[in-house]
C-alpha cells in the first residue's frame, strides 16, 4: 500500500480541520511547498492534497499554495477541492497534478466523471465523503440521501484510478479510521479504495494493513503526521511490506 501525507490548504497555509468545519482549523505550517519537500526527503512517494477554500467555493483558491508544491517536489500530487469541470480538471493536469480528485461534482454531475476519465485516463480519482454511510458534499457543508457504496458503484466501468473513502465523523479527531466501511465499500467494487479519515497511529495503520492490505491501495494521514504520532519514513515502510 502507499502512505499517502496530506496537505489540506486553507488560505494559503497547510492546516486540519476538526470534521470539516473551517472555523476548527489548526494551522501546522504556513509554506506548503517545504511541507511537500519535508515529506519527500522523509520518504514519501506521494502527496495528497486538498484546496479547503476551493472545496467550499466550487473553483480553485488556493492555486499558488499549490503551484508552490508542484514547484518543490517531483513526486506525484493528487489533488481535490473545488474541481468540477472539466476546464478546471485540464488546468491542473496541465500544470502538473498526476490526478485530480472529484468530489461533490461526482454526485451532482456523474457524466464529467465519466467523460474526464475517458479524456484523461489513470488521472482521475473520486473522493467520497461519507457521514453515517451518506455522501457530504459542498466541503461535507451538504450530507446527499445517497449512500457511499450506491455512488462508487456508479464509477465501476469507468476507469476511476481510485476511491478516497473519507469518514468525516473521524476525520481530525485521532479517534482511527473506519475501517469497517471502508472494507464493505472496497469489497462492492472492484475500483481501487484508498483510506482516509481518522488515521492517528502506526497501530492504526497496522489495523489497515491487517484487514486490507490486499484490497486497499492506500492510506492518507494529516494531523497525526503533523503532530509527530506518524513518521513519514515508518509509515511508508510499514505499508511496503
Amino acid at each position: 500500500m502507499i502512505f499517502f501525507p496530506a496537505i489540506d490548504l486553507k488560505d494559503g497555509q497547510c492546516v486540519r480541520l476538526l470534521r470539516g468545519e473551517m472555523d476548527q482549523a489548526t494551522v501546522f505550517n504556513d509554506d506548503p511547498g517545504s511541507q511537500a519537500l519535508k515529506f519527500v526527503r522523509d520518504g514519501c512517494e506521494w502527496i495528497h492534497v486538498v484546496d479547503l477554500n476551493g472545496a467550499f467555493a466550487g473553483r480553485p483558491v488556493n492555486a499558488d499554495a499549490v503551484d508552490a508544491i508542484l514547484d518543490e517536489v517531483n513526486v506525484p500530487i493528487e489533488l481535490g477541492g473545488g474541481i468540477r469541470d472539466m476546464e478546471t480538471i485540464r488546468f491542473w493536469l496541465d500544470k502538473g497534478v498526476r490526478r485530480v480528485i472529484l468530489g461533490t461534482v461526482a454526485l451532482r454531475d456523474p457524466d464529467l466523471v465519466l467523460r474526464a476519465c475517458e479524456k484523461f485516463p489513470g488521472r482521475i480519482a473520486v473522493g467520497v465523503d461519507a457521514k453515517d454511510g451518506m455522501v457530504a458534499v459542498e466541503g461535507w457543508a451538504e450530507v446527499s440521501d445517497i449512500t457511499a457504496v450506491d455512488l462508487a458503484k456508479k464509477f465501476e466501468d469507468a476507469g476511476v484510478a481510485a476511491i478516497i473513502f473519507t469518514d468525516i465523523a473521524r476525520d481530525g479527531l485521532m479517534q482511527g479510521p473506519n475501517v469497517a466501511s471502508t472494507l464493505e465499500l472496497a469489497r462492492a467494487i472492484s475500483t481501487p479504495v484508498i483510506v482516509s479519515g481518522g488515521v492517528s497511529s502506526m497501530d492504526d495503520l497496522k489495523t489497515v494493513q491487517d484487514a486490507g492490505g490486499d484490497i486497499f491501495e492506500g492510506v492518507i494521514s494529516g494531523r497525526a503526521v503533523y503532530d509527530g504520532k506518524i513518521n513519514v519514513r515508518d509509515a511508508v515502510d510499514l505499508l511496503k511490506t
